[in-house]
């Protein structure tokens, strides 16, 4: 019989359920004791030097921390795909569209900044997270609202994860094959394998029970995003170098042009310019994220201000990254830039710096995906807790001893319903395995309505600016034309999956 320890997420007491302090500093808006003015300049009035104005332990975050915290949330596998996107786009378009993006993500990163405590900037209550900061200053049914697509959109990242895993995966097996058969062998290979592989090695991280455990795990992955993106970078030099100039036109791809999924016609241009724009939009989604690292920050100064300091930097190193990952990968290829920076150099030599960044890109989205999804995991959890406060299944938590760890807290809840979680995202890769179409989708559904529309809005209300004064126009204005962006390039995507259908079967994907 195992010994059972306490209950989690939940702890009951007295037939009273007491909530864990970790999972509602991430879900659950907090009523907070009112501060003066007085109190948030001299926090020691009121409160000891071990804690902040809201009772909490002081945070100690800074500039840099929250930069590197903004720029490990930005860098991801979108990266890769930046070649692909700036190629369907030419060379005129695709920077400035990658410009315009940048601009647009910097401008709402810092009305959204402004959101974090409620009323004034300084001794407002705080928000800890983005749908804390939506309930605050919008509420009623945009919280709901808030939620579906912020959890959605989790969902989708994690499906988009362990597709780009399977590939890099894949690429590794590939390239050692054609090396070893002395390129007679075209290698083709399904990635169920690689996927049901990745998958596995989820199931298993994600009994790390809450987001505060994972902490190690951004850090590799963090690492290892600068390491294949910057091997991305050096091998797109090489190229051009090799080719002897820079390939590609004006316009981007050709009509005409032959690729895998065959001949481009004028309606293919079209949907591909469209997904071309989803795929920019993903690589520079970090506002989900945005609240919970200003949480971190210690004031004094206000933290808005350190957190447009730090948006301001981490933008513009992002933005020169990708300019040089997305155009060198264009100039390398021209038309024909894969849709993975990495695994489109096939099997050019040294193809064991290929493997070693394909390595890394496994290693980084193992991860991320933990990083993603731990808040979904922790809402779950947290909400059933409260509907079935008294089920030992949801609540209880036994002690498993395991050598050279330590005790292991098991929740039965838990264990069963990530599993199934893993499971189902795994199956639908499997069902789907489009990078380029789901890194699309992705970015179309998180970005006007997480980067644009909801920090409009609060601001509008927080700031009380005026209907049809010139400031509400002007907002008003940017959210629609983000909007008509966002619809296209979720048409464009949606294209894309259903040309990719044609020539595609369930479960049997090769490459």
């Amino acid at each position: 019989m195992l010994q059972r320890s306490r209950t989690l997420p939940s702890r009951i007491h007295h037939g009273a359920v007491e909530e864990r302090h970790d999972i509602r500093h991430y879900l659950q808006v907090e009523v907070q004791p009112k501060v003066t003015e007085s109190e948030a300049i001299n926090p020691q009035s009121s409160y000891s030097k071990c804690f902040d104005d809201d009772g909490r332990l002081k945070r100690t975050g800074t500039f840099w921390t929250s930069a590197s915290h903004i720029i490990t949330a930005v860098i991801g596998s979108g990266v890769l795909s930046l070649a692909w996107a700036i190629a369907q786009l030419g060379w005129v378009a695709g920077p400035s569209v990658l410009l315009l993006f940048a601009l647009v993500n910097l401008y709402t990163s810092n009305l959204l900044a402004m959101c974090y405590r409620s009323g004034d900037p300084v001794t407002g209550q705080r928000n800890y997270t983005y749908m804390d900061a939506i309930k605050a200053n919008l509420g009623g049914r945009k919280v709901m609202l808030c939620g579906l697509v912020q959890y959605f959109n989790l969902f989708g990242v994690a499906i988009g994860y362990t597709i780009a895993s399977s590939v890099s995966m894949m690429a590794i097996k590939r390239s050692n094959c054609y090396h070893k058969s002395g390129g007679k062998d075209p290698c083709h290979m399904s990635s169920n394998g690689y996927m049901i592989t990745f998958g596995i090695i989820e199931v298993i991280f994600s009994q790390i029970p809450d987001f505060n455990q994972v902490w190690w795990l951004s850090i590799v992955a963090a690492i290892m995003s600068f390491t294949y993106s910057s091997v991305g970078l050096g091998l797109g030099i090489g190229k051009v170098v090799g080719n002897g100039g820079f390939k590609g036109s004006l316009l981007g791809i050709s009509i005409g042009t032959v690729t895998h999924a065959g001949t481009v016609t004028p309606t293919q241009k079209m949907w591909r310019s469209m997904q071309a724009l989803g795929a920019i939009a993903f690589a520079y989604s970090y506002s989900l994220v945005l609240i919970e690292i200003q949480d971190t920050i210690r004031s004094p100064p206000a933290e808005h201000k350190t957190m447009k300091k730090a948006t301001v930097f981490s933008i513009a190193l992002t933005t020169a990254f990708y300019l040089l990952c997305g155009c060198f990968g264009y100039a390398a290829f021209g038309d024909l830039a894969p849709g993975n920076l990495l695994t489109g150099f096939g099997f050019y030599n040294p193809y064991w710096l290929l493997d070693i960044a394909n390595v890394t890109i496994v290693v980084h989205l193992v991860g991320a995906f933990q990083v993603y999804c731990q808040p979904l995991f922790a809402f779950v959890e947290k909400w059933s807790a409260q509907r079935w406060p008294k089920s030992d299944f949801v609540t209880a938590e036994y002690d498993i001893p395991i050598p050279f760890y330590g005790v292991y807290q098991l929740n039965l809840f838990r264990l069963v319903w990530r599993t199934i979680f893993v499971m189902i995202t795994t199956l639908i890769s499997m069902l789907l395995p489009f990078f380029n179409d789901v890194v699309g989708i992705l970015g179309a559904i998180g970005f006007w309505p997480l980067t644009v529309f909801f920090p409009v809005e609060m601001y509008i209300a927080q700031q009380k600016i005026g209907k049809w004064s010139s400031r509400w126009v002007g907002l008003k204005m940017l959210s629609i034309s983000c909007l008509l962006v966002t619809i296209a390039a979720a048409v464009g995507s949606v294209a894309g999956v259903v040309l990719d259908l044609k020539t595609y079967k369930p479960f049997k994907t090769s490459y």
